[in-house]
C-alpha cells in the first residue's frame, strides 16, 4: 500500500475485488489496438475493442481525443475504461515516447467521476509504462491526486 493504492501481483483482467470495478487502461489517439494491454483485454471480451473502434471512427462527432474517456460494460458489475492519454504509437523511427501524462491526468479526473457515480473501486496494470514508454514515478502521483485522494480504491497490477 502506497499513496493509497494497494499493488498486487496478478492480472488486471481478472480485479480481486468486491463490488463494482472498472478495469483502466490506456489507449493511443490513432485508432489502433492490438498490442500490449489491449490484448489481454480483447481475449477475454470483444466489446472494449469494438467501442473503442467505433468511438474513433466516429470521432468527427464525439469527445474522442487525448484526454478522454469512454466506459464499456462487459459484465453486470464490471467496466473498462478506455482512456486515450497515448499521442500515436512508437515505431522504429520515432523519438521520444507516445505518453501524454496531461491525457492521463484528464481521463483520470474524469474516471474519478464515474467510479464515485458507479461507487466502483478502479483496477489496472501500470498505465502509460508499456508501450506508451512513460515512467510510473510520474503517473502514480496523478493517480493518487484524482482517484485514491477521491475516495476511489485503486489496486494496481504487476503480471
Amino acid at each position: 500500500m502506497s499513496n493509497g493504492i494497494t499493488y498486487l501481483r496478478g492480472d488486471a483482467t481478472s480485479p480481486q475485488a468486491k463490488g463494482v470495478k472498472v478495469i483502466a487502461h490506456v489507449c493511443n489517439d490513432l485508432g489502433g489496438w492490438g498490442k500490449g494491454f489491449v490484448v489481454a483485454l480483447s481475449r477475454r471480451w470483444p466489446e472494449p475493442e469494438a467501442a473503442y473502434r467505433r468511438w474513433h471512427r466516429e470521432r468527427a462527432g464525439n469527445d474522442f481525443g487525448l484526454g478522454a474517456v469512454q466506459l464499456v460494460q462487459v459484465e453486470p458489475r464490471l467496466w473498462v475504461a478506455n482512456m486515450v492519454g497515448q499521442r500515436g504509437i512508437r515505431t522504429g523511427r520515432s523519438t521520444g515516447v507516445p505518453v501524454r501524462y496531461e491525457a492521463i491526468d484528464t481521463a483520470l479526473a474524469a474516471l474519478a467521476g464515474h467510479a464515485l457515480r458507479l461507487e466502483a473501486s478502479v483496477h489496472m496494470p501500470r498505465i502509460g509504462c508499456g508501450l506508451a514508454g512513460g515512467r510510473w514515478e510520474r503517473i502514480e502521483p496523478l493517480v493518487t491526486a484524482r482517484l485514491t485522494d477521491r475516495g476511489v480504491p485503486v489496486t494496481v497490477y504487476d503480471h
